[in-house]
């Protein structure tokens, strides 16, 4: 079956969340993405995920490195820089995210490339920038920090509670989607135009566009903001929007008119408090009322009227769903060990070019030899001096 991105091709010198997420869904849609590692493998493949690995290997890389090849090379050996210029010649796409200038230093940099592959998209990720005050500090790029430095976490619990980050890495995800979008543009622009260029995108600008809403009505709006001290879902928003306790659980309540909300719960009292300045005494009564009655009697009442409510539910409960509906968003594949695996499939459906899951996550190295026959000799792949790759050679 035809995939939307067969025939496009991916040096992929990625790691963690920021490329490996976005380079995997490239690979999802049928790009052919080679993975560049260490000897080793890269870092996060020894990341315990809840204190411990799967058969050896992170949930965490796992999750972000199925469809690819593993090309395991030492980046500072010169002729591994050779090898990978005569690759990079064969590729639509370079990735990476190194700190700024690391690339450069391995002579692997935009420059070094487009001297072989003229019109080749070349994606540069990072934490801050390439050019930034804090990317000259030499910061790290993380996304715990990035949520930190960026105003995410500040903005997110109740007005007493600590800075609040979220329960994923937002950010490193998000940044990876607009890797890939970008990497898509170039492609298009290059298709239509007949050039290459270089696309970067970092975390932290990515923090701040994700806070597009917030941040316009702070720069146009009188007044600052803080949290409420009920913990309204967003700092930003008017009473009721948020999270309240019921007799069995919790729900959620997104948009909703005051007064309609009001009339449902039996207080029409509530609708004489403005929903901003009063947010917090709207939050307490109605969290009041709410825990009165189970979590289903509102989520039935409030819908009926036409609001928009849910129930609070744990990550088990919409695993369990998942499974339930036999849904396409979870995936079987093989983990290092040869036993199956579960992952999350690619969000992405396409009517005539589907996704398609067509190898597991790979093995540190598993396609070095395999990919560098596609341009060097058995003699040349002899000459590299790492143990990993003479015995690659020999595979």
């Amino acid at each position: 079956m035809t995939q939307a991105l067969e025939g496009i091709r991916i040096l992929d010198f990625t790691q963690m969340m920021l490329g490996p997420y976005g380079t995997q869904m490239l690979a999802d849609l049928g790009a052919d993405v080679i993975k560049v590692e260490r000897p080793e493998g890269e870092w996060e493949r020894s990341l315990e995920m809840m204190g411990g690995l799967v058969a050896g290997e992170s949930a965490a890389y796992l999750a972000m490195n199925r469809n690819k090849r593993s090309l395991a090379l030492d980046l500072k050996d010169p002729a591994a820089r050779d090898a990978l210029l005569r690759l990079a010649a064969t590729c639509d796409v370079v990735v990476e995210n190194f700190r700024p200038g690391v690339m450069e230093k391995l002579g692997l940099g935009y420059d070094d490339i487009r001297a072989v592959r003229p019109d080749v998209v070349y994606c540069s990720g990072s934490g801050w920038g390439q050019d930034t005050p804090f990317a000259r500090e030499r910061r790290p790029g993380q996304d715990l920090l990035i949520q930190a430095m960026s105003g995410l976490a500040a903005a997110t619990g109740r007005r007493g509670d600590p800075p609040t980050p979220a329960g994923t890495a937002i950010v490193d995800h998000a940044t990876a989607l607009t890797l890939a979008n970008g990497i898509l543009a170039a492609l298009v622009a290059r298709e239509r135009h007949g050039i290459g260029q270089l696309v970067e995108v970092d975390l932290y600008s990515t923090a701040i566009a994700m806070q597009c809403q917030e941040i316009s009505a702070f720069l146009n709006q009188d007044g600052s903001y803080e949290r409420s001290e009920e913990g309204i879902g967003q700092a930003w928003l008017s009473a009721p929007f948020g999270v309240y306790e019921a007799k069995d659980g919790w729900i959620a309540l997104a948009m909703a008119p005051l007064d309609v909300v009001a009339d449902v719960v039996g207080d029409p009292s509530l609708a004489d408090l403005d929903p901003w300045a009063d947010r917090d005494e709207v939050k307490r009564r109605l969290e009041s009322l709410v825990r009165q009655e189970p979590a289903a009697h509102w989520v039935q009442t409030l819908g009926a009227a036409g609001l928009w409510a849910a129930r609070v539910r744990t990550t088990e409960e919409a695993v369990a769903e998942l499974r339930e509906q036999d849904s396409d968003l979870l995936i079987t594949t093989e983990g290092p060990d040869g036993s199956p695996i579960s992952l999350i499939g690619c969000p992405v459906t396409l009517s005539e070019t589907p996704w398609q899951l067509r190898s597991a996550p790979p093995r540190a190295g598993e396609h070095t030899t395999e990919v560098l026959r596609e341009v060097l000799t058995d003699e040349e792949i002899a000459r590299f001096t790492t143990p990993a790759l003479r015995n690659a050679a020999h595979d």
